[in-house]
């Protein structure tokens, strides 16, 4: 028969705080234990790691908002979870607000960007990954952002994402420049503004 503090473990996403594992009747005692008995890993400060469940595609994002909760998953990161493009990121892709500290992350390799107030808000969507709570820029303010952020990821990066998102259906002009008119991006509309 199963331990009940085992059972209560399945209730966890697949990274946690001892916080959270205490919400769940989990006493940081008996968290100890679980890691000595090898059904958890403590991945860095405050951070563990359910060691059954089998890493998904999203593992690393899922470990990287563990480490920085309040960061938002952007740009080629955003682009590879909505399907769009097909570039595959070498580092996960975070936003952080403009005077925030930035997250000390080990482990998993990061590109940070910063983003002003207005910026941290609109187009931002709550997902999770693996169990860990996230956010997120949704299909449309992804591909705006990756004009913003041209320099950072590419000129041909940018134009991939807004033409597969457009081909796809992924996004709509529309809602292009519905973003467009919050966050601007010259770029952007004068590729738009240039189609047939």
């Amino acid at each position: 028969m199963r331990r009940e503090s085992e059972t209560r473990l399945e209730a966890l996403g697949a990274f946690f705080r001892p916080a959270e594992a205490k919400a769940f009747g989990i006493g940081y005692d008996r968290l100890q234990g679980l890691a000595r008995a090898g059904l958890v890993e403590r991945v860095g400060w405050g951070l563990y790691r359910r060691v059954d469940l089998e890493p998904t595609e999203h593992h690393s994002l899922a470990g990287a908002c563990a480490r920085a909760p309040g960061a938002i998953v952007c740009l080629l990161s955003a682009l590879q979870v909505h399907g769009i493009g097909s570039r595959v990121p070498a580092a996960v892709w975070l936003a952080v607000p403009n005077k925030a500290r930035a997250p000390n992350i080990r482990g998993v390799g990061v590109r940070l960007v910063r983003f002003s107030a207005v910026a941290c808000s609109y187009g931002v969507v709550r997902t999770d990954f693996e169990g860990v709570p996230a956010r997120i820029t949704n299909p449309a303010r992804t591909v705006v952002d990756c004009f913003r952020f041209q320099r950072r990821v590419g000129k041909e990066a940018a134009r991939e994402a807004l033409y597969d998102a457009l081909d796809q259906g992924s996004v709509t002009v529309d809602a292009l420049y519905r973003t467009l008119d919050v966050l601007p991006s010259t770029g952007l509309r004068a590729t738009l503004e240039a189609m047939p």
